[in-house]
């Protein structure tokens, strides 16, 4: 009987394992790599050309956002043993921080390191290719630039202007405001003399503040006279150098102004459809590279940086009201935005269906944060 029934459990297993197979047959592979299909069959061959390009940039070489430019430099110079050579100018070398789009497109330089939304005199749009108040983080451009059509519009944007785009730094969230007034509630924010730029100055000014859009360079200084409370400028590990904690006293967090520092390079165009296929290869094989490194280090520097700060300052954090009252306020800021630009609402509809889809697996995988130990059972589950 015992022999029996076994027999009957193994053919049970069987037609069910059989069944399920088949289910399984009728659907597809679940996702593809699109590049291999060009890839399996090269029919170009190595160029011996030896190539010079000239690389210009809105950074000092006190800025890390330099070294991410250079570290592009050099990663195509090694993978094309020297043919293509792209020697980097920082800011002032060559030409002058902000007219570093426009020596590119003009071609006085062949390629140029920026963050998009430095642009955005020149169409509003190139603003959300490079951070977005309560937008994408590191995760969501990647995946939104080079797997849901991110990439494709910010080249069609680029564009217009005589240029090739690709994603050049990913460095992940900023900092909040350095402050010498506690703020943790948005009436706090009201009357507060800060600075920031791009959307957020505008969201803020909105909120009762008063803004001033200062370059990098003079935050220490109106920080330290008290011409302003308050100042953003990047990550931890580039906010370090600046000093910044000398002369406040908290630090403001999130950086809801800045989920994610998404940088770009610009080709001149003719001087992209010039290069050989195998350099182009090597370059947009450098800029993916680039994307990935950058992320991992500066995070790396930034665990390093924030603990440093936490010697000297209070790091505050905004309270759960607050933060939705800012979500809030920023929505209804991007709609009217959207409403009169139409390069921005179809790069803001696009970035906000990503994030609709991606909330299910956001969601589902959440609660597994990799905190200490001690962290975890205390009940801090989520990031």
């Amino acid at each position: 009987m015992k022999r029996f029934l076994a027999i009957a459990v193994c053919v049970i297993m069987t037609i069910g394992a059989a069944a399920g197979s088949a289910d399984a047959a009728k659907r597809e592979k679940f996702g593809t790599d699109s590049r291999h299909k060009s890839a399996k069959r090269v029919k170009f061959k190595p160029s011996t050309k030896k190539i010079r390009w000239k690389m210009v940039m809105p950074w000092s070489k006190g800025l890390l956002f330099y070294d991410v430019a250079v570290h592009f430099a050099d990663s195509v110079r090694l993978a094309s043993a020297g043919r293509l050579d792209i020697k980097p100018f920082s800011a002032g070398e060559l030409v002058p921080a902000m007219q570093t789009f426009d020596a590119v497109s003009k071609g006085s330089a062949q390629v140029g390191h920026d963050w998009p939304g430095y642009w955005k005199g020149k169409n509003e749009a190139f603003v959300a290719f490079g951070s977005v108040p309560f937008g994408l983080d590191a995760e969501g451009y990647n995946i939104w630039l080079y797997e849901k059509g991110g990439l494709e519009q910010m080249q069609a944007l680029y564009g217009q202007f005589g240029l090739y785009a690709l994603p050049g730094g990913q460095f992940g969230q900023e900092m909040g405001l350095f402050s010498n007034k506690r703020a943790t509630k948005m009436e706090d924010f009201k009357g507060m003399r800060m600075r920031t730029v791009g959307w957020f100055m505008d969201i803020m000014n909105n909120l009762g503040a008063s803004v001033s859009p200062l370059p990098g360079g003079e935050v220490y200084l109106a920080l330290e006279r008290g011409v302003i409370d308050a100042a953003e400028f990047s990550s931890p590990a580039i906010n370090y150098p600046m000093g910044f904690d000398e002369i406040t006293k908290y630090a403001i967090q999130p950086g809801v102004h800045q989920p994610a520092i998404q940088c770009g390079l610009m080709f001149n165009q003719k001087a992209w459809g010039e290069l050989p296929q195998d350099l182009k290869e090597i370059v947009k094989l450098a800029a993916a590279e680039t994307q990935a490194w950058s992320y991992n280090w500066i995070n790396a520097l930034n665990a390093e940086a924030i603990n440093r700060f936490k010697e000297k300052i209070e790091i505050v954090k905004m309270d759960r009201d607050t933060l939705v009252e800012f979500r809030k306020t920023t929505k209804k800021y991007l709609d009217d935005v959207k409403s009169k630009h139409p390069d921005v609402k179809k790069a803001l509809d696009s970035q906000e269906q990503f994030i609709k889809e991606y909330s299910v697996w956001r969601n589902a995988r959440s609660g597994a944060t990799p905190w200490p130990y001690e962290t975890y059972i205390s009940g801090q589950i989520t990031e």
